[in-house]
């Protein structure tokens, strides 16, 4: 129905009134995701980029910044989700106007339909979105391009810029830079160039692109707000929520934070470690404080983490110690297992001894755990490590006390596999369920503690 409507609207009504019409019908549009309408508009108005509606007061390069999922940036996706996603071929973006032009659409239409039989017609939309939107921002650009800076505020250009830093829209901050570079050393409301603005909104893409800077602008690192805040001082502040909420755990949100402190620390000017701000804070002094509750969050975590598992890892020990002196079958008279040469017997003592062995090392990382003293640097490396290990380890000893479970009902069932494979494949059931409800948090720490990081030190010079 919008499409027909728009194709019978004469083109005329919606430039009226200084593009008040147009623009509005733009931001719709971008907002609803019907871009080849959007593509249409700019096409024919290239100047409904920039035009305010008298409703909002709005315009499409603002409503295309609030959209950061519109984007490749602001995407996230899974491994194999990404995976899939490079793997996906979609031709350049089509304005609605051409399409009607279009001899037929059919052989589109049956590749989405083997996309959806296949279950990633979620992610090709998505990838779908991504061109559309970046084909958008490249027609509103190449229209920035004409205008003069001083018109810039007119047209609510600083206010996109700075809400594309505040979402993390790269795409957006590169593209306007590269056709006007005077907004790299504009402010926002709080008197912040765009790399401050990237730290106090914990928007790592958009802080990374200072490391693709042509020498590196010292002058983005001195700067301060209107608070006298130091850029050190923006990440010794609290994580706005909605970016805490995407880290699972309150130690991990206190790791990241402190990530963001030394990444910030190590790049900045050293008298900035000790600057005051207005209430004669200094950075370190700013990150204790606003990090209190945060840090008790993270501790109380961390012991309910280890608590837990030192139950399962001590009921494991005690378990697997004793299957060991108890072993399948019973003894002989001269004091040997009476199933001493069977390799069942074999795999059931190096699965018990490994079970044993992974599951007292787990105890004792969560001990550690439990009786360490919580400083603010713990949550940087230690405590993170601990938990890899005791998990890793727990995970192993469940595993291998399956295993010797499997293979001590083989000994004393005397290989009836039609009763020895239905119970051990059973016996999978919980080494299963650990992986689906620890494995991805051992992932997470993992990668949190020992990946690349959240910060691309290795960005490509891009202006």
């Amino acid at each position: 129905m919008t499409h027909y409507l728009y194709s019978v609207t004469p083109a005329e009504l919606l430039y009226e009134d200084n593009g008040n019409h147009g623009s509005l019908l733009l931001q719709l549009s971008i907002a609803s995701e019907m871009f080849d309408i959007a593509l249409d508009l700019l096409q024919l108005f290239p100047s409904l980029a920039t035009a305010l509606d008298k409703i909002w007061k709005l315009n499409a390069v603002t409503q295309l910044s609030l959209l950061p999922d519109r984007f490749h940036s602001g995407s996230r996706l899974a491994f194999w989700q990404r995976w899939i996603y490079s793997c996906i071929n979609i031709g350049p973006p089509i304005p609605f106007s051409d399409q009607m032009l279009q001899a037929s659409s059919r052989p589109r239409k049956e590749v989405i339909k083997l996309l959806k039989f296949l279950g990633i017609k979620q992610i090709y939309d998505v990838k779908l979105n991504h061109i559309y939107s970046d084909e958008l921002l490249r027609r509103m650009v190449k229209h920035i391009s004409t205008l003069d800076f001083e018109k810039y505020d007119e047209c609510g250009l600083f206010r996109a810029f700075n809400n594309a830093v505040k979402n993390g829209i790269v795409e957006m901050i590169v593209e306007m830079v590269k056709v006007c570079p005077n907004l790299m050393h504009t402010f926002d409301k709080n008197g912040r160039v765009f790399l401050m603005s990237s730290v106090a909104h914990r928007q790592e893409k958009i802080f990374s692109l200072f490391y693709g800077l042509e020498g590196r602008n010292g002058n983005f690192l001195s700067v301060t707000d209107v608070f006298d805040n130091t850029m050190l001082h923006c990440a010794g502040e609290l994580s706005p929520s909605t970016q805490l909420a995407r880290i699972s755990g309150a130690a991990l949100q206190m790791q990241r934070e402190l990530q963001w402190y030394r990444e910030v620390e190590s790049i900045v000017n050293p008298r900035a470690k000790t600057y005051c701000n207005q209430n004669g804070e200094t950075p370190g002094q700013l990150f204790t404080k606003s990090h209190e509750k945060l840090m008790a969050a993270g501790e109380k975590w961390m012991k309910q983490v280890a608590t837990s598992s030192t139950v399962v890892g001590a009921l494991i020990i005690t378990v697997m110690f004793t299957a060991a002196f108890t072993v399948p079958g019973g003894n002989k008279d001269t004091g040997f297992p009476v199933f001493l040469h069977e390799k069942s017997f074999l795999i059931f003592i190096i699965s018990d001894a490994i079970s044993l062995f992974a599951s007292s090392t787990s105890v004792l990382m969560f001990l550690g755990i439990l009786t360490s003293r919580y400083s603010e640097n713990d949550f940087l490396i230690s405590f993170p490590r601990k938990l890899v290990i005791g998990l890793s380890t727990l995970f192993i000893s469940v595993a291998a006390m399956m295993v010797a479970f499997c293979a001590a009902l083989r000994i004393v069932m005397d290989g009836r596999l039609e009763v020895v494979i239905p119970v051990s494949l059973l016996a999978g059931i919980p080494v299963t369920l650990f992986i689906l409800l620890q494995f991805p948090l051992l992932v997470e720490i993992f990668m949190s503690t020992y990946g690349p990081g959240i910060f691309n030190r290795k960005m490509k010079r891009w202006y």
